[in-house]
């Protein structure tokens, strides 16, 4: 095994055990407790043992049932476990060996993760998670602005072209949402995603945040149809979270934004 390769498998089983903490965490935001502490069972309160929280593994071994009083596991902890990692692992190939920037985006993913979730279950958009990324977002770009320091030498280099194409983004970005908004009354858009489009359109830039838009309008369309159209509950008019798609659209730009452009413009060319 290549040095490489054994720290991919180390990246990948890190973004495991995070994404056991980011579950932990989205529980504890549901029901308004500390972010911090052992973690227990929901149903009979019982601490877990470290061989319970194994990623992925402890939920196959128990057959998705707690150890202490057999009541079943939400299959979301070995979903948002294995997503966590796989997305470490892409984030890691990817800008790979800019050390800071991938320590930087795991924090960024981690805090889309758990607004992903928490939207798609509550329909609400934890200020605790992501005001403090918003924070990091601009301090990021704030240097990203003012210095280079992406290669070994870190020296003053004022950047107006970076500092005008991010203020653009985020202006355009909270009208787009907020108009949305407020037309609406909060019924297309709620001022949680506002917000979020901050911090998308922070972390993105313009261009790649309208790759991000138009990827989350899409798949949103895509799927409430297809709700609507194999019955249920769902309706034309119901109201559907729109952050799972707002993320899932940030990390497609992420990683793809650049294919995606260059496929377009051949494609219209």
């Amino acid at each position: 095994m290549t040095p490489l390769f054994l720290i991919q498998i180390f990246v990948f089983l890190l973004g495991l055990s995070i994404g056991s903490f980011l579950n932990s965490i989205i529980y504890r935001l549901e029901h308004n407790e500390k972010l911090w502490g052992r973690s227990f069972c929901p149903f009979c309160k019982q601490i877990l043992k470290w061989y319970d929280l194994i990623p992925v593994v402890s939920f196959l071994l128990l057959k998705g049932r707690c150890r202490y009083c057999r009541k079943k596991i939400s299959l979301q902890y070995p979903l948002v476990e294995g997503v966590s990692g796989f997305l470490f692992l892409v984030i890691f190939n990817h800008f790979y060996p800019s050390f800071f920037k991938i320590l930087f985006l795991f924090y960024i993913v981690s805090s889309l993760l758990i607004i992903f979730v928490y939207d798609l279950r509550h329909y609400i958009i934890p200020d605790k998670i992501l005001f403090p990324a918003i924070i990091l977002v601009f301090l990021f770009r704030a240097l990203d602005i003012l210095f280079d320091w992406k290669e070994s030498s870190f020296y003053f280099n004022f950047d107006p072209f970076l500092l005008r194409e991010l203020v653009i983004a985020v202006l355009s970005a909270f009208l787009f949402f907020f108009f949305l908004f407020a037309v609406s009354k909060g019924k297309w858009m709620g001022f949680g995603d506002v917000k979020l489009s901050i911090l998308i359109s922070l972390l993105l830039g313009f261009t790649h945040f309208l790759v991000a838009i138009f990827l989350a309008f899409l798949l949103g369309s895509i799927i409430g149809i297809a709700l609507v159209a194999i019955g249920g509950k769902k309706k034309l008019t119901s109201q559907i979270p729109f952050a799972p798609f707002l993320v899932t659209g940030t990390l497609l730009a992420i990683f793809w934004a650049e294919d995606f452009i260059k496929w377009y413009l051949n494609l219209i060319s």
